[in-house]
């Protein structure tokens, strides 16, 4: 690994240390940089507890418990120079113990972590935040034995990868990360890839998951909420269409959200529709994190006007961890009671009328000032870290 000097256009090697040398431990070092930036993995994962210990008759500890984005538990374990020989069987038991967390388990586990390691919080509201539902009831958490496991080391036994391919042939959901920390002069760095399966591979296997999970959770649990949904959207739409033309091309879903375009290419105007909440919201994941946050900030920076034109206080989520951010509305319904419908398509056709109005132009400065300041093209992002342009590991 090298770092650019555009002052004196040369590159400068950066040694590559071994991190007992350099005085980390893997508990308090290496386990605390991965539970507070798990974008690492080259996805959004939930931390949800580290050091955990929750397991019958055995007083083994996992090192870090996840969440993915379907709801499927994520066991990660860390070595520090060397993974040993014994890694995957760790893991493989730490899943197996998991596999019987059950949904209420899980929330009471996040929020034990949440309260000793992050000065406390809601669980369940930080869980459908970051499952992207309006409810806990609409997503099945932990199903089956479908458990993943990342693995996390300096270097990797012969012996423990071959045997991470023979699992990864016969169907489980194993990652194996390389962690190599680097120095030059005073200045630390730390590099963390996928080594296996490799991510061309691993991105094709999490379509093949992702395509299963959400089968298998409409088979036991959604058909009812599917058909409301249909039917909702379907009432919705028709008036919709006759007051905005945001939804003159959208059809009914099924699901708890229906998407409009804003003009702005990742930024669209969502509705939210729960069984006891409704929403209107911008949603901003054009790109690249930075560029995400760029688009953010700069739409903060005029709150008081959008606000303004809006008509009523936003609450703005700019959500620092995770690649996407948020600007909502919303109001407590009960979703289920056909009788409430009518009032509740009449009050997402003047909200998102009104969203759409306070965001336009803001909106479409934004992302003209984030293109003109060169926001993702003239900084370089480096194992998920922005870096300058004075100074860029590769």
């Amino acid at each position: 690994m090298f770092q650019i000097d555009t002052t004196t256009n040369r590159i400068k090697r950066l040694e590559k240390k071994l991190f007992s040398d350099l005085g980390f431990s893997e508990r308090y070092h290496l386990q605390e940089w991965l539970a507070h930036e798990p974008l690492v993995f080259g996805e959004d994962l939930l931390i949800i507890q580290k050091e955990f210990d929750g397991f019958s008759e055995t007083n083994e500890r996992l090192d870090l418990l996840g969440l993915d984005k379907n709801g499927m538990l994520v066991v990660i374990e860390n070595k520090l120079d060397d993974s040993g020989r014994d890694v995957v069987w760790q893991a493989l038991k730490y899943a197996s113990y998991c596999s019987t967390l059950k949904k209420d388990q899980i929330v009471e586990i996040f929020q034990s972590y949440l309260d000793k390691c992050c000065g406390g919080g809601d669980a369940q509201k930080l869980l459908c935040d970051f499952l992207e539902v309006p409810d806990l009831a609409e997503v099945v958490m932990n199903s089956g034995n479908n458990q993943r496991l990342i693995l996390v080391a300096a270097q990797f036994r012969k012996e423990v990868t071959s045997t991470v391919l023979w699992l990864l042939s016969n169907g489980l959901r194993l990652q194996c990360f390389k962690a190599t920390p680097y120095s030059l002069g005073n200045e630390l760095f730390l590099q963390i890839e996928q080594i296996i399966p490799t991510p061309e591979a691993a991105e094709f296997m999490i379509g093949i998951n992702e395509k299963e999970a959400a089968e298998k959770a409409t088979e036991s649990q959604q058909k009812s909420r599917h058909r409301i949904r249909l039917d909702f959207w379907t009432q919705a739409l028709e008036k919709l269409k006759t007051k905005t033309d945001l939804y003159k091309n959208v059809s009914p879903s099924r699901e708890h959200w229906l998407s409009a375009g804003s003009g702005v290419s990742g930024c669209p105007y969502n509705l939210i529709f729960g069984t006891k909440i409704i929403r209107v919201e911008m949603q901003i994941f054009w790109g690249s994190q930075a560029e995400n946050k760029y688009i953010f900030d700069h739409l903060l920076s005029q709150k008081e006007l959008i606000q303004s034109t809006f008509g009523d206080n936003l609450s703005w989520e700019r959500l620092d961890d995770r690649i996407s951010s948020y600007i909502r509305y919303g109001k407590s319904v009960e979703g289920d009671n056909r009788e409430n419908w009518p009032e509740i398509i009449e009050w997402f056709i003047e909200h998102i009328i009104k969203l759409e109005s306070a965001f336009k132009k803001p909106l479409s400065d934004a992302y003209s000032a984030m293109k003109k300041a060169g926001v993702g093209t003239t900084a370089l992002e480096v194992n998920g870290e922005q870096t300058s342009q004075d100074q860029i590991a590769v």
